[in-house]
């Protein structure tokens, strides 16, 4: 069955919430397709979808990391979403909100059983964090694709850009085919065709059977 192609332009937003709990209230059921969107607070997460979509403002841009601490939902069409996770490893915040978030972000993953993909983001510049390597084991644990995303990547030359995807890949290798790794600039798009590519994948998973795809196409 040939695939359609997801025009992510289209993507508007739909509901916050503030845990999975709340989530489920407003998206019941657990249906359809989610590919979520995680990463620390200063990593570019905002300006990579905002990019991706072609929206200079679909998902807010803080220059405060951890101002926004909700899911914040946008819909692509009536089955598919993308789900812009809270920032995580932020400073200015108390110890139990970090705990609480690292809890829901971990729930989510584990729980949500509409989720297609997981983009993580990295500052190219500081990848794999221990949150960060805590995200992508969460979401292979629980047979999920991961995409990790190196952000600003315009910030390197290109020798040292290279290096580092290439390191690391290599550090991510033991995942196999479940997490893939590229570079990224909201600034200059470096990358992007690719990144929709896997997006427009992880909207058609394979999971679903041919009826689904053709009442998705609907």
């Amino acid at each position: 069955m040939t695939e359609s192609r997801i025009d992510f332009r289209r993507a508007k937003f739909l509901i916050s919430a503030p845990d999975i709990a709340h989530l489920d209230q407003y998206l019941p059921g657990d249906l359809g397709i989610e590919i979520a969107f995680a990463g620390r607070s200063n990593a570019g997460k905002s300006s990579a979808l905002n990019a991706l979509t072609e929206q200079k403002s679909l998902a807010r841009t803080s220059k405060t990391p951890g101002r926004t601490q909700l899911i914040n939902v946008f819909e692509l069409d009536e089955q598919r979403r993308l789900v812009d996770l809270p920032g995580y490893g932020f400073a200015q915040v108390p110890l139990a909100m970090k705990h609480k978030w690292q809890q829901a972000l971990g729930e989510y993953l584990q729980k949500r059983a509409c989720l297609s993909g997981v983009v993580v983001l990295m500052d190219i510049r500081h990848p794999l964090k221990d949150l960060d390597m805590q995200m992508i084991e969460w979401a292979v644990a629980s047979e999920i694709p991961v995409l990790a995303l190196l952000t600003k990547s315009d910030k390197l030359a290109q020798s040292a850009k290279m290096k580092t995807v290439n390191e690391v890949r290599k550090a991510l290798a033991d995942f196999g085919d479940w997490v893939q790794v590229e570079p990224f600039s909201s600034l200059k798009g470096t990358g992007k065709p690719k990144v929709l590519n896997i997006l427009n994948e992880w909207c058609h998973p394979q999971w679903l059977t041919e009826e689904d795809q053709a009442s998705l196409e609907e």
